[in-house]
């Protein structure tokens, strides 16, 4: 996508350790313009599926979620990374690897807001080992739901997430793939799509 691309070489920093920072605009200051485009794009791309539910992970995928089901007009269910007091009855959990916070997290969903007459699309901020993606997955295959397509604002292809998912058979859609980071020059080089 064109426009992210543009973005991520304007205002995106790139940090030791394979880490992308775009703060400023897509996981921590939230450009609603910039969501509003990508919005439109994840429905072009999975319009012909029958999709009633937008499942994400906490946190920074909850902007861009919520954007994309309004262009879907269906509710948002994001995954938890804790238990919390206001979470009650049966649960889907799964665990998950964090690249950005190298730990692991238990990540929850309440059984009440998926089902079996669920067609799901996951939508994320970010892709690079697939641990989080899988993980979802996962929540969405004991619910015996079918997931219908997964959406990723920026995949690292230069790391094994991207080809393992799609390894899988799931059609992953991602708006900006980056073949190669350089922290020394910034240098950002992306995936002809």
């Amino acid at each position: 996508m064109n426009v992210l691309e543009e973005r991520i070489l304007k205002d995106g920093i790139v940090k030791e350790g394979n880490v992308l920072k775009v703060d400023s605009f897509l996981n921590h200051q939230m450009d609603i313009d910039l969501f509003d485009e990508m919005g439109k794009e994840f429905k072009r791309r999975f319009a012909d599926k029958p999709i009633n539910k937008i499942l994400t992970i906490e946190a920074s995928g909850i902007g861009i979620a919520c954007i994309v089901a309004r262009q879907f007009k269906v509710p948002v269910v994001f995954a938890k990374k804790s238990q919390s007091i206001n979470l009650e009855g049966e649960m889907y959990v799964a665990e998950v690897e964090s690249f950005t916070h190298k730990c692991q997290n238990n990540v929850i969903v309440a059984q009440k807001f998926l089902s079996d007459r669920d067609h799901v699309l996951i939508i994320d901020d970010f892709l690079a080992n697939g641990c989080a993606l899988q993980g979802l997955i996962q929540i969405v295959q004991s619910a015996g739901a079918t997931v219908e397509g997964i959406g990723i604002a920026i995949e690292k292809g230069f790391q094994s997430g991207g080809r393992s998912i799609r390894n899988l058979g799931f059609q992953l859609e991602s708006l900006a793939i980056v073949d190669k980071m350089n922290a020394e020059t910034g240098e950002i080089k992306f995936r002809e799509q």
